[in-house]
């Protein structure tokens, strides 16, 4: 009999319940460190801890961006699958609601201003074509004109 391959993943997660590693895989592209420093330059880090603290609330709201049409629940669910087994805190979507709304949008702004820009250096093969910056969108459907209302 013919061995299958396996592949094994290893999550390590940080001590703690509300630690970076209880966020999932969006520390590893969104730095919790630049996380925490938006909270502080914007003033919306909470001032007591909360089962809910900013951060987390900041990865969740990420989350909702990349799953538009899932639930709070769902997107959640999505967030932290990979920490199964953990004693994870497992908020209401009113709870998380409230959150986000208790976050705000600034520290979001400040993040987006961050890190939005082009990826690609100038001098990267692929990155300009006939002196313009290429460019890609990634799951967006755009339309000229098709299916407006009133458009002949």
């Amino acid at each position: 009999m013919q061995e299958k391959p396996v592949i094994v993943r290893t999550i390590e997660a940080a001590g703690g319940v509300h630690a970076p590693g209880h966020v999932g895989e969006l520390t590893e592209i969104v730095d919790f460190a630049l996380v925490d420093a938006v909270l502080e330059e914007t003033g919306t880090r909470e001032r007591r801890l909360r089962r809910l603290p900013s951060p987390v609330v900041v990865y969740f709201a990420l989350a909702l961006g990349l799953f538009e049409h899932d639930s709070y629940r769902t997107v959640r669910s999505k967030l932290v699958a990979g920490l199964e087994g953990l004693a994870l805190v497992r908020p209401s979507v009113s709870s998380l609601s409230r959150a986000r709304r208790r976050t705000g949008v600034a520290p979001l702004r400040r993040l987006f201003e961050t890190l939005a820009g082009p990826v690609a250096a100038r001098g990267q093969a692929g990155a300009f074509s006939r002196g313009l910056r290429t460019v890609a969108v990634n799951g967006t459907r755009w339309s000229a004109g098709a299916g407006r209302a009133g458009a002949a």
